[in-house]
């Protein structure tokens, strides 16, 4: 890792934190490379089941995209592995979890809408910014699908933030709490999903996707396969075993 984004390991809850506070978080060429780097590392770590995604300080969860550097380097379109999109140019089959203590704005939005949950300091604020200085945000195309379409469409065209209540309002996160309780609360549910069986939770994340992908009945035949392997997993005999046997069950994860 470099000194711009730092990983570290709390229990099984792996903590990857932009460390730009001088610069609101924004994505430089450095904290670009060393988050691709993160999710990468986090994938081959086997003792991290969950991973928080956080931003240095309390002002700026991530900024967006470094406006200096682009005006340097006269970026026109992005490259598709300009920034870490989950699901598009990196994958994971482990949970992500976006801790937000300040503003998400661009592609700091498109990282914590990217995670599979949000938790949100009472000051986050999110907004999609770039119609404010003439670029581009392709990747918020799946925008409808998480708000109603008018409210896309607002954010989208306005480029002004929305409030972290407004935003769980919008089921755009799922807890608010004051800045001072983020950390833990995002550790706290990052352990609460990291205890369960593994292969389930990464069935769950799965099937959680589906209708927004396939057709109901599709979506359906889909899940089937998805948990077939759960079913005939060790773990499901050892979930049953230590209910019985009145005891906290021992996952292996096969």
């Amino acid at each position: 890792m470099n000194d711009e984004v730092t990983y570290e390991l709390n229990g099984e809850v792996a903590w990857l934190t932009i460390n730009r506070p001088q610069a609101r978080n924004a994505l430089n060429k450095a904290v670009r490379e060393g988050l691709f780097e993160g999710f990468r590392r986090f994938n081959s770590d086997i003792a991290a089941r969950v991973l928080v995604l956080t931003g240095a300080g309390d002002k700026a969860f991530c900024a967006g995209g470094d406006l200096i550097e682009m005006a340097e380097n006269s970026l026109e379109i992005p490259p598709i592995d300009f920034v870490p999109q989950l699901g598009r140019n990196i994958h994971t089959d482990k949970v992500t979890i976006a801790a937000v203590n300040g503003v998400a704005y661009a592609g700091g939005f498109l990282l914590a809408q990217n995670c599979d949950l949000v938790v949100a300091a009472e000051s986050a604020r999110f907004a999609v910014t770039e119609v404010k200085v003439g670029r581009g945000s392709p990747w918020a195309a799946p925008l409808s699908l998480l708000v109603p379409p008018k409210v896309a469409m607002e954010i989208l065209v306005t480029g002004e933030p929305i409030d972290a209540a407004r935003a769980y309002q919008l089921g755009l996160v799922n807890k608010v709490v004051p800045i001072t309780e983020l950390i833990d609360t995002a550790q706290r549910l990052a352990e609460t999903i990291a205890a369960n069986a593994p292969l389930s939770v990464m069935a769950a994340k799965k099937t959680a996707r589906l209708s927004a992908e396939f057709s109901l009945s599709e979506a359906f035949e889909e899940a089937e396969r998805i948990w077939a392997p759960v079913y005939l997993s060790s773990d499901a005999q050892e979930g049953p075993r230590a209910f019985r046997e009145k005891r906290e069950p021992n996952w292996s994860g096969r």
